[in-house]
């Protein structure tokens, strides 16, 4: 599974990062974390608000941060 985190790097961004990487991890699932930073390639995505999370490159949600238990219901 590749998770994708859209995001200029900020605070937000590596929050989204951290509880995706935890839920994976909980989740036992095999998975790669890309951070996509450009804002040419997250709009690529048709992600206007940011941070966003795709899954094999498809957002699942955009514009918050999930905490770690919504984002394992998002990967499952």
């Amino acid at each position: 599974m590749k998770i994708q985190i859209l995001g200029t790097g900020c605070p937000k961004c590596k929050k989204l990062a951290a509880n995706a990487e935890t839920a994976a991890q909980q989740l036992g699932v095999e998975f790669e974390i890309e951070k996509i930073t450009d804002i040419n390639d997250i709009m690529e995505y048709g992600v206007m608000m940011t941070p966003a999370l795709a899954v094999d490159g498809e957002v699942k949600v955009a514009g918050k941060v999930p905490d770690v238990e919504g984002i394992k219901k998002l990967i499952s």
